[in-house]
C-alpha cells in the first residue's frame, strides 16, 4: 500500500527561497508504516497514518523542505526519524540541537507492513541522498534524485551535476524498465520512460 500526501511550503538554500509542493509517501499496511519524506506540516501526514504504527520517518535527503516537518512527526507518531549521515549539515541548520534517531547505509533494508525497501545512496543533489527501492513492488521512492524528464537540481551547495547523473546510471537506470518512479517532486514516471535520456544527460556534463 502506498499512499501520498502533498503538502506545500518554502524551499531555501543558498539565501533564496521557492515555493513548493512536496510529496509525502507513506508505505506499508493497515498495521505499520514507513514515511518517506516529511515535509512542512506534520498534520496531514499523521492524519494519514491514523492508528498505525510507524516505523521509521525517512529522510531522501537533507534540504529543508524534505525534513522541516519531521520532527514534529516524530514526536506526534513515536517514531525515529532516519537520515544519511552526509547530509547531517543540511539537517543541522533546520533542526540544531536535535539529532537524527538514525543513520541510513547503502544496502540497508527498511521493512514496514511487508514491504521492503532497499537504500541505493544516490549522492548528487546533496551528499547524503538517497532512494528506496521496493523490489517486490517495483517501485523505487527517488527524492530529488531523478524526476518525470530528468535529474535533481544541481548547481547550489553541496550538489554536483556529474555525481547526480552517475548515480541515476549506475542505481537507477539498472532497475527494471516498469520500475514506477515515486518522486519528492510532481508526477510520477517510470525507469523506462526516463532512461532514454541518459545520452543527453550525460552530453550535458
Amino acid at each position: 500500500m502506498i499512499e501520498r500526501v502533498v503538502t506545500s511550503g518554502i524551499f531555501s538554500l543558498d539565501g533564496a527561497d521557492f515555493e513548493v509542493d512536496n510529496n509525502i509517501w507513506v508505505v506499508g499496511d493497515d498495521r505499520e508504516v514507513v514515511v518517506v519524506d516529511a515535509a512542512h506540516d506534520h498534520r496531514p501526514i499523521a492524519e494519514a497514518i491514523g492508528d498505525r504504527r510507524t516505523v521509521a520517518i525517512i529522510a531522501t535527503h537533507g534540504h529543508n523542505d524534505h525534513i522541516n516537518a519531521a520532527v514534529a512527526l516524530a514526536e506526534a507518531v513515536d517514531a525515529p526519524v532516519w537520515l544519511h549521515p552526509a547530509d547531517r549539515m543540511l539537517w543541522d541548520v533546520v533542526h540544531p540541537g536535535r539529532a537524527p534517531d538514525g543513520d541510513l547505509a547503502d544496502g540497508q533494508v527498511v521493512g514496514a507492513g511487508g514491504v521492503s525497501l532497499t537504500v541505493l545512496a544516490t549522492p548528487g543533489h546533496s551528499p547524503g541522498g538517497v532512494c528506496l527501492h521496493d523490489a517486490a513492488g517495483g517501485v523505487v521512492f527517488t527524492g530529488d534524485t531523478l524526476f518525470r524528464g530528468g535529474p535533481g537540481a544541481t548547481g547550489r551547495s553541496f550538489s554536483d551535476y556529474g555525481t547526480i547523473v552517475d548515480s541515476i546510471r549506475d542505481r537507477l537506470l539498472v532497475l527494471p524498465p516498469a520500475t514506477r518512479v515515486l518522486t519528492g517532486h510532481g508526477d510520477e514516471t517510470t525507469i523506462g520512460d526516463e532512461a532514454p535520456q541518459l545520452v543527453e544527460w550525460e552530453a550535458a556534463r
